[in-house]
């Protein structure tokens, strides 16, 4: 297994839909071990293919609850449903981050239940109704499939706290990444 360079915003495949995987096969495997290890090590709690740099509908994650209930996985052609987004206001509990704009972290609603459904390493179809954080986690990661980053979602003052910082550090080209472990860069 090897921590892998994560992508930073600007790098195309980030904003480009994966395409479906077709066989999983060892190098599939050993890509899936080398994305958990990643995450480990950003520290994260989800990590989707396109932000190693591969264009491919797979992510994984790992989170533990408040109550200690861990869920972890990987998740191989996924689909999801979420429900009808909260009209709530803005908390600093709804605050994200991504790997691929690292350090910085804005509050962005999303919907409280998720529905994934997908195949895991052995082929195996699965199904996980998730609330809360889970469901966060995998909207997030999803959203990674289709092209689509967090900052995408930001309404409009947030997204414009988000365009600055990434602009003040220089992201949004290609060919930019970071190496949890090796770069000085705070997630």
């Amino acid at each position: 297994m090897a921590v892998l360079p994560i992508c930073i915003i600007g790098e195309p495949v980030l904003h480009a839909r994966a395409a479906e995987v077709v066989d999983v096969d060892d190098a599939l495997r050993t890509l899936v071990a080398d994305m958990v290890e990643t995450m480990h090590a950003a520290p994260g709690v989800g990590l989707a293919a396109p932000q190693v740099g591969v264009g491919l509908r797979v992510f994984v994650w790992s989170w533990t609850d408040d109550a200690g209930v861990e869920s972890s996985g990987v998740a191989i052609n996924p689909r999801l449903w979420i429900a009808p987004l909260p009209i709530d206001e803005l908390t600093e509990d709804d605050d994200e981050g991504c790997l691929s704009i690292p350090g910085e972290r804005e509050p962005l609603i999303r919907s409280q239940a998720a529905i994934l459904e997908a195949t895991d390493l052995d082929g195996t179809p699965f199904r996980i109704e998730a609330t809360g954080w889970l469901a966060r986690i995998l909207q997030h990661e999803h959203d990674h499939l289709d092209g689509i980053l967090y900052a995408d979602r930001l309404a409009h003052r947030e997204r414009k706290a988000s365009d600055k910082a990434v602009k003040k550090a220089r992201w949004g080209r290609p060919g930019q990444r970071w190496t949890p472990g090796i770069d000085d860069i705070d997630p």
